[in-house]
């Protein structure tokens, strides 16, 4: 499934001095938002991301190498090729690729605004990391994220 731009801070309610306002996002679209990062496991505790994405299915991901486009923290179009076996999407305008390899460790790697990457034991990033997620700082480009379709919803 692909979603579009959305808002994300919408306008709601009927202001005291103007008739009724139609909200920018209603409250169904909000909540299948919601619950599709629920689904890719996107989890935020204490500051830390973690990914569960134990309600994400294997038939989600794509059978041959796809490009993916998307506008970047700089507000400048990009463009990567997901992998097969891959999925991709965006948060805080970071774009996500998971990829499906059950022979290796399940893990994260975060390529940085040098070209730099961070690879991180477990399924989490640490708190200095998502901030810079959070704040949309620009130092992380890419989050790549490897698991094993045991991790996933099974079919």
């Amino acid at each position: 499934m692909e979603y579009g731009a959305f808002p994300t801070d919408p306008y709601s309610h009927t202001p005291k001095h103007a008739g009724a306002q139609q909200p920018g996002m209603t409250g169904q679209v909000k909540e299948e938002v919601l619950t599709r990062f629920g689904e890719l496991g996107m989890r935020v505790s204490g500051g830390v991301v973690r990914f569960e994405p134990g309600l994400l299915r294997a038939r989600e991901f794509v059978t041959s190498p796809q490009a993916f486009r998307f506008l970047d923290v700089d507000d400048q179009w990009q463009e990567l090729s997901v992998p097969e076996s891959g999925l991709a999407f965006t948060w805080c305008q970071v774009p996500f690729v998971y990829r499906l390899d059950d022979s290796a460790v399940p893990g994260v790697s975060v390529v940085l605004d040098d070209d730099s990457q961070e690879a991180l034991e477990g399924l989490s990033l640490p708190a200095g990391l998502s901030t810079e997620l959070f704040t949309r700082s620009g130092r992380i480009r890419r989050i790549e994220l490897v698991l094993g379709r045991s991790r996933l919803l099974s079919e």
